[in-house]
């Protein structure tokens, strides 16, 4: 039992690491990437690189080639533009059901999220500040009260912490940028301006993430 336990827990690192590379845009999408090699990065055997592999291909995260090693599924167009959609439908959504007392305690957890954004931006720190980028979303989304839209918007937190890793290492998003639009949405969501939040959001995401969003 005890080398099952070690070997489950080898397998669970080695998941962890690789998705957190995928995640983080430290593996790319369109790498191929053998188990010899990651099982030399990690400090591990095969197996435990083979059993990670074979769970990041089941969950659409890479796909296996016999011999050759594992490719990073690059992020599909039409994913992103479905990803963004949904997330500007749950977003509006949210801030329209804002009550007064839910926006009053959310505007300082909006302000803390733009300073540290501000720190980030400053050290150069893009993998953190692409998560701390998707968390600011999600403060104004629980704070609507609606346990139905969270669980729907965290189904799309993986996906959407990628496209934001992507975007900034693309190097052509300006974190100057991301801050000043984060600043005006906080803004607009005190002033309870939906209808200047939904424009502003709606132009946020598609420069960010270079999408454009039909019906919009």
């Amino acid at each position: 039992m005890q080398v099952v336990s070690k070997t489950y827990s080898a397998a669970e690192r080695a998941y962890r690491e690789i998705k957190e590379r995928i995640l983080s845009g430290n593996l790319p999408g369109g790498e191929l990437v053998s188990e010899n090699e990651m099982a030399g990065e990690l400090g591990t055997s095969r197996t435990p690189v083979r059993e990670a592999f074979l769970r990041l291909e089941t969950e659409g995260w890479m796909r296996l080639y016999p011999k050759r090693g594992a490719l990073v599924v690059p992020v599909p167009s039409h994913e992103a533009e479905h990803v963004i959609h949904a997330r500007y439908i749950v977003e509006t959504g949210a801030v329209d059901a804002l009550t007064r007392v839910a926006r009053a305690g959310l505007i300082p957890r909006l302000r803390e999220s733009l300073a540290r954004q501000r720190e980030l931006a400053d050290a150069g720190d893009l993998d953190e500040f692409a998560i701390v980028d998707a968390d600011f979303h999600r403060e104004y989304v629980v704070a609507a009260d609606n346990p139905l839209l969270t669980g729907f918007y965290d189904s799309l937190r993986e996906r959407q912490r990628r496209m934001n890793s992507v975007a900034l290492q693309r190097g052509d998003t300006n974190t100057d940028r991301i801050i000043a639009q984060h600043t005006r949405i906080t803004n607009l969501i005190e002033a309870a301006d939906a209808a200047g939040f939904s424009e502003t959001l709606a132009e946020h995401l598609t420069q960010v993430h270079g999408v454009t969003l039909r019906g919009l």
